[in-house]
């Protein structure tokens, strides 16, 4: 499976191999079980606005920024885009719901693969369209040692969001590395979008409500279903990239 899906994506991009030196993480559904408190309050404050926004349907959106999010919305039910008025009304609601949610766990198997990773003297990063301020505090606090502050893509750092490859094609230019030397891994749609745009080998584990075939018709090029499974899997797929 591991060694079909490899071929497949040197055939389609043109590398003889993947040359592996970096891991390119995504953060929430990926390092921290926070999908769910954002589906939540997604759902309960575009209803307390008057807008249908199933939490499903939250998961589709995840990686777009709050006010594509709210448009994408307003059109399928008003015909036109919100307000800016409307758009930071929302968002500010939605934040401050999602701050009343008790604090996300780190996701199981996270650490796990990460302490493998680097032990490998392979680069890990995290490429995330938070924007939060405390964001290194709190990597560092539940993954010490692993991420380096110069070595994150935050919101801060691109003009455009997921599904659009330029956070991943960041991530590229400040490591230093080529497409096929690194590996993304995503839970959302878009998420898988922007790293296939951006033309990187990219590993989809489904940590939410989703159907498989949703992450893979995106064009993930191998699928998991946790992190541990991801993490079990690692030395594997690790023999299979160094077999190419």
């Amino acid at each position: 499976m591991f060694k079909e899906a490899i071929n497949n994506y040197l055939h389609t991009h043109g590398y003889e191999s993947i040359d592996l030196k970096a891991v390119l993480f995504d953060m929430d559904g990926v390092l921290f079980d926070s999908m769910p408190n954002h589906a939540e309050s997604w759902h309960k404050i575009m209803k307390r606005f008057g807008f249908g926004l199933s939490r499903e349907e939250a998961y589709m959106h995840e990686g777009r920024t709050g006010a594509s999010t709210i448009n994408i919305v307003s059109r399928r039910e008003r015909g036109h885009d919100a307000t800016e008025e409307e758009i930071k009304a929302i968002y500010q609601a939605k934040t401050e719901e999602f701050n009343k949610c008790p604090k996300a766990e780190r996701m199981p198997g996270a650490l796990e693969v990460l302490t493998k990773i680097k032990s490998e003297g392979l680069t890990p990063m995290v490429v995330t369209g938070s924007g939060q301020t405390s964001l290194l505090d709190r990597l560092n606090h539940n993954f010490p040692g692993i991420f380096q502050a110069n070595l994150m893509v935050t919101a801060f750092d691109v003009k455009y969001g997921k599904p659009n490859p330029e956070p991943y094609l960041m991530a590229l230019k400040k490591g230093g590395f080529k497409p096929n030397e690194a590996l993304v891994i995503e839970n959302a749609p878009l998420g898988v979008q922007a790293g296939v745009a951006a033309g990187i080998f990219t590993i989809a584990v489904n940590t939410g409500p989703l159907h498989d075939n949703v992450l893979l018709n995106e064009g993930a090029n191998l699928l998991f279903h946790s992190m541990p499974d991801f993490n079990k899997n690692w030395e594997t797929l690790q023999s299979a990239l160094k077999q190419d």
